[in-house]
């Protein structure tokens, strides 16, 4: 993930005295490290974990430290986030005894190492520490990892939708709808009275509709094998399981079901014609409900011993079930970085 402020020059539209970014056309991009500090501390600050129950008492004092990179950025209205952070957090716990006597108190921290915009749809990794590790302070550890991870976890996961509603940038883009609808747009021509719109047909209405939301990716990439070599091991769950260290599942007939990455993706063989073609239905988890995408692979070798690979991968939602619209660039990284490349330095077929 680029870093904040390090964008191509040419695709960042930098704050004009002389005018506005119209429409958002051009990158608009917003630094959100300090918005983000102020909204988790506000989700996390003073939050009851135990009040009493097992005569525990535990609660989260603070946000200590949020470091990493937050930004948004806005295209022609498209919201784009982007973060990695590292949040850690102070909680205090007490344990009394049944008549109400304390029996210890202890400190301790929560840290959430990796909260970023690459695994929004998943529950980030939450470590709990306690500077008294004697028995009364395991048990208050214990506690706090149970009944303060489902709490901290429901929090980051408001952080991680307002990320995707644009943050502090989304107060900007309403006033901007706003002004869209009440004033015309600068040099375009004011419709006079008496001049009728044009219709469109109602067969290219349906058109638009249909391809409005979705992106397609291309991929080209050459291998040293032969063709059949790299379909086999596309159609093969043993070899899928072996690159990518998660589980798969796949049919090697037309019409059968296969799911890879431990579920994450799930699918339905469409076309299959070895060592020259693949053509799969692909659905991802975290997709919205009833979409899904198609993939085309194409084989050829143009001399032995040598493949190229062609995936088109068409009909890709922009944006995932939580509202985050990274799904067209992690689904390219994915291919790239967890099919392509994997494939390539596993079974040693670089070139």
């Amino acid at each position: 993930m680029a870093k904040y402020g390090e964008g191509d020059k040419r695709w960042i539209v930098e704050d004009r005295p002389d005018g506005a970014n119209v429409h958002n056309w051009h990158w608009a991009e917003t630094d959100c490290l300090e918005w983000s500090r102020n909204l988790l501390s506000k989700l996390l600050n003073n939050l009851t974990i135990l009040d009493g129950e097992g005569n525990l008492f535990i609660n989260i004092n603070k946000v200590e430290k949020v470091e990493g990179e937050a930004y948004v950025n806005v295209r022609k209205g498209k919201i784009i986030p982007g973060y990695e952070l590292n949040v850690v957090l102070s909680w205090q716990g007490e344990a009394k005894d049944n008549e109400g006597n304390s029996l210890l108190k202890v400190d301790g921290s929560v840290e959430i190492p990796y909260i970023s915009d690459e695994n929004a749809d998943e529950d980030p990794e939450i470590r709990v520490t306690v500077k008294d590790e004697g028995p009364i302070g395991k048990t208050l550890k214990d506690a706090m990892f149970a009944k303060g991870k489902p709490l901290v976890e429901e929090k980051v996961r408001v952080y991680v939708q307002s990320m995707a509603k644009g943050g502090p940038a989304k107060e900007e883009l309403e006033i901007k709808k706003v002004e869209k609808k009440g004033q015309p747009v600068a040099g375009a021509s004011v419709k006079k009275e008496g001049n009728v719109a044009p219709v469109m047909k109602k067969e290219e209405v349906k058109k638009e509709l249909k391809k409005e939301g979705f992106k397609s990716i291309s991929l080209t990439e050459k291998f040293s094998c032969r063709a059949k070599d790299l379909f086999e091991i596309l159609m093969d769950e043993n070899r899928w399981k072996g690159f990518t260290q998660s589980n798969a599942r796949i049919s090697k007939e037309v019409g059968g079901e296969f799911s890879i990455f431990d579920g994450s993706v799930t699918g339905r063989n469409l076309e299959l014609q070895e060592g020259k073609l693949i053509v799969q239905q692909w659905r991802f988890g975290n997709w919205p409900d009833g979409i899904v995408s198609k993939v085309r692979m194409t084989f050829n070798e143009p001399e032995p011993g040598v493949t190229v690979v062609k995936v088109v991968h068409t009909d890709i939602p922009e944006e995932d079930r939580y509202g985050n619209a990274t799904v067209v660039e992690n689904t390219e990284r994915g291919w790239r970085d967890l099919i392509l490349n994997k494939i390539r330095a596993v079974f040693g077929f670089g070139i």
